[in-house]
């Protein structure tokens, strides 16, 4: 039994959903967003609560429980909040600005890389350093991190790099004489 999957998704109020077949769409303050599930679970919409359950006792059904239901509970919660990645750059001469819908990175390269800020994400950088990315997808959010992560990944010698905030780096020994 899934414990997580046990546990109905409570809507707040200003937040709606309808379910039509395997897809539940769920309306709230911040816009619109939309899952398909797979035939494995059944997605019902009671009173102020989404329950997922899963449509017999498959392991694969009871895999897409968990999943379906906590994929639901990140819609509900993205159409009311919005979702949060912080970066880090460590580096001398490492840093970020925004040009309009381009975010510049200077990381040590023969060369600049423009990353294309998404529809749906917005980024800002208080410092030269820092890059908070946010957007309603979490999905969406957690990807385009790691997108501008790879481009600079934290080596594990001196530290430099591009890191999620508070994130740990072992650091190796270097070469000894």
């Amino acid at each position: 039994m899934s414990r997580i999957g046990k546990k109905p998704v409570e809507l707040p109020s200003g937040v709606s959903a309808s379910v039509s077949g395997q897809t539940i769409e769920v309306k709230g303050p911040k816009g619109t967003q939309s899952f398909t599930a797979t035939d494995d679970v059944t997605l019902k919409v009671e009173e102020n609560a989404i329950s997922v359950e899963p449509r017999g006792k498959s392991k694969r059904a009871r895999q897409q429980w968990g999943m379906s239901r906590t994929v639901v509970a990140n819609l509900v919660h993205g159409v009311q909040n919005t979702f949060k990645k912080e970066l880090e750059i460590q580096g001398v001469g490492y840093r970020a600005q925004l040009a309009g819908k381009v975010l510049k990175l200077n990381l040590g390269l023969s060369h600049d890389v423009d990353f294309q800020i998404p529809d749906g994400i917005t980024i800002t950088c208080p410092k030269p350093t820092e890059i908070i990315i946010e957007g309603h997808d979490i999905q969406q959010v957690g990807q385009v991190a790691a997108n501008i992560r790879d481009w600079r990944r934290p080596e594990p010698y001196k530290g430099k790099g591009i890191r999620y905030k508070g994130e740990y780096i072992f650091q190796k020994e270097g070469k000894k004489k």
